[in-house]
């Protein structure tokens, strides 16, 4: 395996990169400059979990923006099964880095891969 400028292996390093959603993909992203796989999978975890922790703090009821009221319950189970989703996609992304594979997501994958 190949070590990172962090002294990592290039898999975990790419797993971490999703392991703390944004805010590693981030932190990954500026200080590991030259691998384009760590880079990749750095962009990808930005592109993909800011939005979505934007998301969740608009929607996210009592700490957010909007609260569901009594009659609203299909927004809460709609909601309630979107992050269910994100985790999953989460988890497989974080595996999937672990494993040394590349998977691009649609459109975000593409941006990704351009800028690193």
């Amino acid at each position: 395996m190949v070590k990172t400028s962090l002294g990592l292996e290039e898999n975990v390093e790419a797993a971490l990169c999703y392991f703390g959603v944004w805010i590693t993909g981030l932190l990954f992203y500026f200080i590991d400059d030259k691998n384009k796989f760590i880079r990749f999978h750095a962009l990808q975890s930005i592109l993909v979990f800011l939005p979505l922790t934007i998301l969740a703090w608009i929607f996210g009821g009592a700490f957010g923006l909007l609260h569901f009221d009594h009659g609203w319950y299909f927004l809460w189970w709609v909601s309630w099964l979107f992050w269910v989703l994100v985790l999953i996609l989460w988890l497989i992304l974080m595996i999937k880095a672990y494993q040394m594979q590349k998977i691009k997501l649609p459109i975000i994958g593409d941006i990704a891969e351009k800028n690193t």
